[in-house]
């Protein structure tokens, strides 16, 4: 008897603690520049909020960057590197890139599916991130064509504090209907030169409900957001991609944007 008491509630522990959000990162620490220059960007799959548990990544599939309308393929330039979060150590990825004129640069990434062992399931996070110079819009909301996107409606990194961030949420270039999309700030500094998150926390949630947010799209695949806070916020549409299965096991291939806000001063 004193055994499955001591079973049940270890069970009971296991149901009741929170649920982390994976999110693929894609992170340059500015979106918006005066001018170009040398970036260097950070790839990690993680869990962003508490900079908790990061997953390996495998090979990416494609990396590249859209700008005025042209392709580049980025693939070569990436180099592996051991990225440490707050519980652990995973296999990253890093780049750099040399910006060029003014303009939108939209940075994609489209990782392997990664094997989630608890839900015996793969994950494939479709991810993009805006950075801009000099201000002159360009690409920002043009489809890049990716199999699961979601298309900004507002610029992803000219947005104050406060301001609303909209986007649709696309699958092969349609929008999806309802698309469940959840939402996370990334709430611990990383640490460029050391490949790591920061210790501190800049807030700290009431409740578990408060790490990951969930909302929804409407019938049009739209969606609408308040951002309370500055820095960067990332959207993962879940599911919405085509492919529904990988090596014989589901797949949830999901979109991601990262957008970046700042506050007013």
């Amino acid at each position: 008897m004193k055994r499955i008491i001591i079973a049940a509630t270890l069970l009971s522990l296991l149901l009741a603690a929170p649920v982390m959000a994976h999110f693929q990162m894609v992170y340059t620490p500015q979106s918006a520049l005066a001018k170009a220059g040398s970036i260097d960007l950070k790839l990690v799959f993680t869990h962003p909020f508490e900079a908790g548990h990061t997953m390996d990544m495998g090979q990416p599939e494609q990396f590249f960057v859209v700008h005025k309308g042209k392709k580049a393929d980025l693939l070569s330039t990436l180099k592996p590197v051991v990225w440490t979060s707050l519980t652990n150590s995973g296999a990253a990825y890093e780049a750099s890139f040399k910006l060029r004129g003014m303009g939108d640069n939209v940075f994609c990434l489209v990782p392997s599916p990664y094997f989630e062992k608890e839900e015996d399931s793969f994950i494939q996070q479709i991810t993009k991130v805006v950075v801009n110079t000099g201000g002159f819009p360009t690409d920002w909301d043009a489809p890049v064509g990716l199999p699961a996107e979601i298309l900004p409606l507002d610029k992803p990194y000219a947005l104050w504090t406060g301001n609303v961030f909209r986007g649709v949420v696309l699958s092969e270039g349609k929008p999806v209907p309802n698309a469940k999309i959840e939402v996370e700030y990334l709430n611990h500094a990383p640490l460029m030169d050391k490949n790591a998150f920061a210790k501190t926390a800049a807030v700290e949630a009431p409740q578990d409900a408060f790490v990951t947010m969930t909302i929804k799209a409407n019938a049009a695949g739209e969606f609408v957001f308040g951002i309370p806070r500055t820095g960067w916020w990332g959207f993962c549409a879940l599911g919405v991609g085509p492919a529904k299965a990988f090596k014989g096991k589901a797949l949830s291939q999901d979109a991601v944007i990262w957008i970046q806000a700042r506050d007013m001063k």
